[in-house]
């Protein structure tokens, strides 16, 4: 009797440290999650450092960028839809849209034969136009 004792106690035994090992595997796979709010150390100074506070960046927040996105396909849809072929052209050349190269007006007068006023004007008619829309 004394034999099956031992076994039972041995199954026992294993089987507790199967639930132990079982629990421990759940709470290490929860243990990777971290905020980013929460201290990691302290600096020369004494401060805590937060993870948020290495990770940061300067640039723009990323709502922003969304928004200046959203915006520049607005203003490209309008350039398409809203102004004449002449008025795109012009657009396109003095300020490099769709990647372009941006040139003087002086530039753009040459280029399509016209005086530098005209092209003046052209730009000063599609800007307002395009105002418009997103004023």
């Amino acid at each position: 009797m004394k034999m099956k004792s031992l076994t039972a106690q041995k199954l026992i035994g294993v089987r507790i440290a199967n639930e132990i090992l079982m629990y421990l595997r759940a709470r290490k796979k929860g243990g990777k999650e971290i905020s980013l709010y929460e201290p990691i150390g302290t600096d020369r100074d004494g401060n805590e450092i937060r993870l948020y506070d290495i990770i940061e960046t300067t640039d723009t927040d990323v709502p922003e960028k969304l928004y200046l996105k959203e915006n520049i396909q607005k203003l490209y849809e309008k350039v398409e839809s809203e102004l004449s072929p002449r008025e795109r052209l012009v657009l396109k050349m003095r300020y490099g849209l769709y990647n372009g190269e941006e040139y003087t007006q002086r530039e753009i007068a040459s280029l399509l034969g016209i005086s530098r006023s005209y092209v003046s004007r052209i730009e000063k008619s599609a800007v307002e136009k395009l105002r418009v829309w997103f004023c």
